[in-house]
């Protein structure tokens, strides 16, 4: 979506924090011994009382109203009442929602109680990196120099990205042009940023594994070999210097 308007990046501006502050307090409600169905029941609550809508259910029919994938899951892991969380698991939760014709997208993994597999270098690495692809981006630079800067410093750092796993345009949908923001180089992609373009960057940080598969539940993605992946996702806006952030910042105004 390219923002035109002061009412366009009015409607940005606002479910974007929506999204924002509602992962900021699932990450904080999150307990051991709670159920990925308790939490996601505790997101849909935040997102009714801001009037907004779940995207994954409103668009696509996902059965809960946010995605909560552990350990080696790296997206759209299915909320359950039979899912207990566990003091060291990785946690990622993914908040995507509409509210008056607008979409925000905000995601963030962390380590629930004590880093008891030591995972903390994976998690930090994955937001460091999403925050330096997302402060080098520019209007007319090319989609594959962002994926390259990703692939280059997960390597620098001892891991590797998801390559079938990707950012993506946002904005009157969940997932517009450009459909794909790859986290590795693609010399094919010869897409560029545009100017006042809403974008959802992420970052897939893993382990060992480049490919996550989907399960039998038909919307859970896994890697194969047990390998653990990060996540972190703002939606931004891209501009002629560095890019407004969206999701940055808490609270509804």
């Amino acid at each position: 979506m390219s923002i035109q308007s002061p009412q366009e990046w009015d409607g940005m501006s606002r479910i974007s924090r929506i999204v924002a502050e509602t992962l900021f307090r699932m990450q904080a409600f999150a307990r051991p011994g709670m159920t990925t169905g308790d939490l996601d029941a505790f997101g849909a609550q935040q997102l009714k009382a801001y009037g907004a809508r779940s995207a994954p259910a409103q668009d696509y029919r996902f059965p809960g109203s946010t995605c909560i994938s552990i350990n080696h899951q790296a997206a759209h892991g299915i909320p359950s009442p039979s899912t207990v969380l566990k003091e060291g698991d990785l946690v990622n939760i993914d908040v995507s929602a509409e509210k008056d014709g607008y979409y925000g997208d905000n995601g963030a993994s962390f380590i629930l109680g004590r880093d008891l597999r030591g995972l903390q270098g994976l998690v930090d690495a994955s937001r460091t990196i999403l925050m330096g692809a997302i402060n080098q981006i520019r209007a007319g630079q090319r989609i594959s120099e962002t994926g390259r800067f990703i692939e280059r410093q997960a390597r620098l750092l001892g891991y590797t990205t998801i390559r079938n796993l990707t950012g993506h345009g946002i904005g009157h949908k969940l997932h517009e042009e450009p459909h794909e923001i790859p986290n590795y180089y693609d010399r094919s992609n010869r897409q560029r940023f545009m100017k006042n373009t809403a974008v959802a960057i992420e970052t897939f940080i893993s382990t060992g594994a480049r490919e996550v598969t989907e399960q039998a539940d038909g919307w859970t993605l896994s890697t194969r070999d047990g390998s653990f992946v990060a996540q972190h996702e703002h939606t931004i806006v891209v501009t002629q210097g560095k890019p407004v952030i969206l999701t940055l910042e808490n609270g509804i105004t």
